[in-house]
């Protein structure tokens, strides 16, 4: 009889502890990755938590590289990527992205600054170490402080695709790790440049117009600003569970709303 009541309170332990943790793995939901989403993810994070209160969002940046390797390798539920995910790493992890949003990317220089307007050319020029004073693009005679994306960030990718051909940005650029440090550090320094997503544009940076082009919602809409991506979501395979509820909720009028509230373009 003893014996028999020790193995019936084992197997309720085994059961009651597979239950927790069923329990805590559908309670909770990670996500990291690339900046430019991090608005939009502590929105879109507010209305799942009105639908299920008890449920628990993590939510880091990290950059897009972070995010498709952590989403891959199973660290998290959803990896954000501002880049095309490569055909190697759809077939290493079986990743499969899921369109959120459209994001123009941004020349910034500080409101100080006279230059409104560059070049392709021009940007090309000045990221590459070849233009190194303002004084050369009309503006004042003072050394030019490049600053850039780390390796990993989804941001420098597609600037350095769609904007530099080919050229490297130079070595001593000084590195930031978000869009929000980008912001930060240009609006500190009347000499510096560098580059962000137009949906962290305000007026402590300036926008500086692409060849003749301001990066603008609505010239991102018509196309005619041509340095713009979309912003993914990236999963393992299918979404279900928490990580299919939070995308269905960014991907409905609601979620759409959002990202149009923190200055991106709809994919819907």
């Amino acid at each position: 009889m003893n014996k028999l009541l020790i193995a019936l309170t084992s197997l309720s332990m085994v059961f009651l502890t597979s239950c927790g943790k069923t329990d805590t793995k559908e309670s909770s939901l990670k996500i990291a990755g690339g900046t430019a989403h991090l608005k939009v993810m502590n929105d879109i994070a507010k209305m799942l938590k009105e639908k299920q209160p008890g449920v628990e969002i993590s939510i880091n940046g990290g950059g897009s590289g972070l995010g498709v390797k952590s989403v891959g390798e199973g660290m998290v539920d959803i990896g954000n990527s501002g880049r095309d995910l490569t055909q190697d790493e759809i077939n290493k992890y079986g990743l499969i992205p899921h369109k959120i949003a459209i994001d123009g990317i941004a020349v910034i220089v500080n409101p100080k600054n006279k230059i409104s307007d560059l070049t392709l050319e021009q940007i090309r020029d000045i990221f590459s170490g070849k233009i190194m004073n303002w004084k050369k693009l009309g503006g004042s005679d003072s050394k030019i402080n490049i600053y850039t994306r780390d390796s990993k960030s989804g941001t420098r990718k597609t600037f350095a695709k769609l904007t530099l051909n080919g050229a490297k940005i130079i070595k001593d650029a000084i590195i930031v790790t978000s869009n929000g440090n980008m912001k930060q550090s240009i609006s500190n320094d009347p000499n510096g440049i560098g580059y962000m997503s137009v949906g962290y544009l305000d007026d402590t940076v300036k926008g500086v117009s692409v060849n003749g082009i301001a990066p603008t919602i609505d010239n991102i809409v018509s196309g005619t600003y041509k340095v713009q991506r979309y912003l993914y979501s990236v999963t393992k395979g299918e979404p279900t569970g928490l990580t299919k509820q939070f995308l269905d909720i960014l991907l409905s009028s609601e979620g759409q709303k959002a990202v149009s509230k923190e200055g991106l373009i709809p994919v819907k």
